[in-house]
């Protein structure tokens, strides 16, 4: 390892750059890794790409550990389009809506559909939001509303189950942490224990019925709902009526014939399959001892397992025969690709960094010069700020991972504040990014313009933000989960003080 100072935080500055400037995480990256391998071995590009294939991309990928991740990776990927090609997943959600016959109900009833299809970030808002449309129209709630109903329920929800596609992904960017750290810990057992942690996540899947139920709105979102109480329709909406053609395509497979025994079945099999094995294993009593390649082991054979029964299912109902559903199998595994390359340049980032001495350069930084409890917060905050620049909450959680915990083990700062600051600051960003693609979906799915999305949700998500930075103040002082209840508490009373600021305006 060299010790090149300053210049050991240009990969991550390039990196930040170039992703920011060109909206684009992956390009990013690897011009981040390929500026710290010249850097490194000097400026012939041929040389440089072929260190940084054989040195970094090659050897991070085959790692077993990591080649673990990506396997398991493809497997959920697989999976995840299955469910959302078969109408499984609609035939799910329409289940809910029999229930429904008030403005209470149906807000609930999307927020219900959402958080119970979390396997499905993506999914979710193309999912929920045209099922939904036609009753919050009957009843005179805005589309905005839906909007943030479902986009508080896509990613937020998603990041929280340990899992699927978020939780495994950021567990590789952990593991690979804790291995040049020499920490023991299982990757997955760590983030299991930082989700209490995840402030935003947890808040913003809160905040949704607590204003719901108090009927609490502010800012353009009460506009929003004024105008569509009044039956006054949202500019661009009667245009995004006529482009609703795009969810219906991405759903052109939710077959009629489909029904929710597609979702709860291969679920509970993948969740019964996977939780016998690492029963066999110590789980969940001897966590500590778990291998971490046993259970990415576990996991994957309750996808496959799922995924066979899902493609059965699909014949027997009718929708798609066994080829055809085993294609659409593996072409859904194929749309992965792009994360896949984030993860391995992610580790790649990683490893150049402590190539050329960057942990060391930062904990020197910041010794003395910021006190170790506001590491958390500024995690968070910095995370907001790339994300939001991004679009992307996976490529800041590659950016900041391989920063963040080599310095909370440095200045012995409880590792899972840091983690849980990390994953809510790309949270964060991505709900006030009017650039991100779960904001851009949830803009479709609702059918409301992506302005009036963006515009109508920011009060809020900045709102949650708000709280969030005084719990993570407290977090890095005390190391508890308890200090959620400061961002609880503060919530609760912003809410009363709109009330009465909405209530004093109107009289």
């Amino acid at each position: 390892m060299t010790d090149a100072g300053f210049l050991s935080l240009l990969p991550v500055l390039v990196t930040l750059g170039i992703a920011v400037w060109t909206r684009n995480v992956v390009l990013g990256l690897f011009v981040g890794v390929f500026t710290g391998v010249l850097l490194l071995n000097g400026v012939n590009p041929f040389t440089g790409v072929s260190i940084l294939v054989e040195d970094y991309l090659v050897a991070q990928a085959s790692k077993s550990a990591n080649m673990g991740i990506i396997i398991l990776m493809i497997f959920i990927a697989g999976l995840v389009g299955l469910m959302e090609k078969s109408g499984g997943a609609a035939a799910f959600a329409a289940m809910i809506i029999k229930y429904i016959n008030g403005k209470i109900k149906a807000q609930m009833g999307a927020w219900a559909s959402g958080c119970l299809l979390f396997f499905t970030d993506s999914g979710t808002p193309l999912i929920v939001g045209p099922l939904f449309r036609p009753i919050i129209d009957g009843l005179k709630i805005s589309r905005a509303k839906l909007a943030w109903i479902i986009d508080t329920t896509a990613s937020p929800v998603a990041v929280l189950i340990p899992f699927i596609g978020w939780g495994l992904y950021t567990q590789g960017l952990i593991g690979e942490e804790y291995t040049a750290l020499g920490i023991t810990e299982s990757p997955f057992v760590s983030y299991v224990k930082a989700v209490p942690f995840q402030f935003y996540s947890l808040m913003a899947v809160v905040m949704v019925p607590l204003f719901v139920f108090s009927k609490t709105d502010f800012g353009p979102m009460k506009i929003a709902e004024d105008n569509a109480a009044k039956g006054i329709v949202a500019k661009d909406q009667e245009k995004s009526d006529q482009q609703e053609s795009t969810p219906k395509a991405d759903m052109a497979d939710a077959n009629t014939k489909a029904k929710p025994i597609l979702v709860w079945l291969p679920l509970s099999i993948m969740l019964v399959v996977m939780f016998s094995l690492l029963f066999s294993k110590g789980f969940p009593f001897d966590m500590s001892n778990l291998p971490a390649n046993a259970f990415r082991a576990s996991l994957s054979t309750g996808y496959v397992f799922a995924a066979a029964a899902l493609i059965s299912l699909m014949a027997w109902y009718g929708i798609k025969s066994l080829a055809a559903g085993f294609a659409l199998y593996l072409n859904s595994m194929s749309k992965i690709i792009n994360i896949l390359a984030i993860l391995v340049l992610a580790w790649s980032l990683g490893a150049v960094g402590k190539d050329m001495g960057a942990p060391a350069y930062i904990a020197a930084l910041v010794g003395g010069n910021i006190p170790a409890f506001l590491i958390p917060v500024i995690a968070f905050m910095v995370g907001g700020i790339i994300s939001f620049s991004t679009g992307s909450s996976w490529g800041t959680y590659a950016i900041l991972i391989p920063l963040v915990i080599p310095l909370a083990f440095q200045f012995d700062i409880s590792m899972y504040v840091c983690i849980g600051a990390v994953l809510s600051g790309g949270l964060f960003g991505d709900h006030c990014s009017p650039i991100s693609d779960t904001t851009i979906l949830s803009a479709t799915g609702a059918g409301c313009s992506h302005l009036e999305h963006v515009k109508t949700q920011l009060p809020y998500a900045v709102f949650n933000g708000v709280c969030c930075v005084a719990a993570f103040v407290v977090a890095g002082i005390t190391g508890s989960a308890w200090a959620l209840l400061v961002a609880a508490g503060l919530m609760l009373v912003g809410m009363v003080v709109i009330r009465r600021v909405t209530a004093h305006a109107h009289t």
